[in-house]
């Protein structure tokens, strides 16, 4: 069985970067995640309602944060590395797929878009200003 390479003009596979986990009662599910898992869970500086996990290192999960469900459907979401988050936004609107949110900037730290894929599942699109 052969192996495709990739051609030099792909661009890489998305990674995953960061996941959300949305709760009804954020202490609650602080609780769960902390004791079923044994993640490091901390407000997010500045940023009310909304805390850092901390999945357990360099060789763990990517980390990610714990907030208020903002509406009844709001589900986990994955944000996933793209070299652009309007090329990728395009590409997404092309396949069938929607943005939810646009892009848009996280001072200091890069870039997303909120969006729907062709069966309702939302996830995200990250773009770091470093490209990496």
């Amino acid at each position: 069985m052969s192996t495709k390479k990739r051609k030099k003009s792909e661009a890489p596979a998305a990674s995953l970067v960061w996941f959300e986990i949305p709760a009804d009662k954020t202490g609650r599910a602080q609780t769960f995640y902390s004791e079923l898992f044994g993640w490091k869970i901390q407000p997010f500086p500045a940023m009310p309602d909304y805390s850092h996990i901390n999945t357990g290192g360099a060789d763990a999960s990517p980390d990610g944060g714990l907030m208020g469900r903002m509406h009844p459907e709001h589900t986990i979401t994955v944000y996933f590395r793209v070299a652009s988050v309007a090329r990728a936004m395009a590409k997404i609107k092309r396949l069938g797929g929607k943005i939810v949110r646009p892009k848009t900037p996280i001072p200091g730290a890069g870039y997303f878009a909120l969006c729907r894929d062709t069966e309702k599942n939302t996830f995200a699109v990250w773009e770091s200003p470093s490209g990496k």
